[in-house]
């Protein structure tokens, strides 16, 4: 391979090519981005971490092909790109518990939760009742619930294990609701709660929180505050604002350091502080002057 720099006006025409089904197209894009080794390696990783699914996954199948893809690096990629999306960060740190991932396959498997979802909806109804009838799909029909009985196992904070074995943590579990929630059309976002992750649906003037980990039991402010307030937390309405990408994600990684590092595996427990560490260097870096 050599390192020819590709151009501005190349990347714009590669990326509208990468999803291309044609196996022509595709061998030539190999051939293209072989001839092309670091540079092309550069610009795939730059679009595996974009913002445009089809394309991200299409380049993540290309750096796979070509070998040039580490999941650590990936997700390192993706914390310094600050181009933060909830459903590509989730899958890029999944791959650094499990490089053979199969992306595809797990989106399906979201797009086919979502699509059950929208047969059942029936017309004009509000978002809570929407909600309920989500809870159906995911928690009734699915059978997702919390892992009450293993809740430090890390496997429950990867999507695919999540999917898999059907049970998870309160994040992982409320991140699963959202992916599908998007995907139906809900306005839903992540609400990092002290303690205890939630789901938050703002609805003027009445909004509520849901809870995944109960079977995505609907919450008032008022009832939130008093659970905050039984975990001798003086609660704030800053508790029950939505949680940006970064913060859900480093959350994850917090989480994964600590079940790690009480299961003794320290190597583990040292990749994802370090995940954390990366995630405010950068932060601090973007927030200065």
């Amino acid at each position: 391979m050599e390192d020819n720099l590709l151009t501005a006006s190349e990347k714009a025409a590669l990326t509208a090519l990468l999803d291309d089904p044609s196996p022509a197209v595709r061998q030539g894009l190999l051939g293209h981005f072989e001839r092309h080794g670091r540079a092309a390696g550069e610009f795939l990783l730059a679009v595996s971490a974009g913002s445009d699914q089809p394309a991200a996954e299409a380049a993540r199948t290309f750096l796979r092909e070509l070998r040039l893809s580490d999941p650590v690096t990936d997700f390192r990629d993706f914390i310094s790109s600050l181009h933060y999306e909830l459903e590509s960060g989730f899958i890029l740190l999944n791959r650094t518990q499990n490089p053979a991932l199969d992306v595809a396959a797990v989106r399906a498997r979201l797009d086919t939760l979502a699509a059950r979802f929208r047969k059942l909806r029936p017309l004009g109804r509000g978002l809570r009742a929407q909600c309920l009838l989500l809870n159906q799909v995911l928690f009734t029909e699915v059978g997702l619930r919390g892992n009450h009985e293993n809740y430090g196992d890390p496997l429950n904070l990867f999507l695919d294990q999540v999917l898999e074995r059907r049970t998870g943590l309160p994040i992982s579990l409320a991140i699963v609701y959202l992916l599908v929630a998007q995907r139906a059309g809900l306005e839903l976002e992540p609400v990092g709660a002290p303690g205890h992750f939630l789901i938050g649906a703002y609805e003027p003037g009445a909004p509520f929180f849901i809870d995944a980990f109960h079977g995505g039991q609907l919450l008032e402010p008022d009832e939130v505050f008093a659970r905050l307030k039984a975990m001798h937390h003086a609660p704030q309405l800053g508790d029950l604002a939505p949680t940006p990408v970064r913060e859900v994600l480093v959350r994850c990684c917090r989480n994964l350091a600590s079940h790690y590092a009480a299961a003794q595996d320290h190597g583990r427990a040292r990749l994802y502080a370090g995940f954390v560490a990366d995630f405010e260097a950068v932060h601090e870096r973007s927030a200065q002057p």
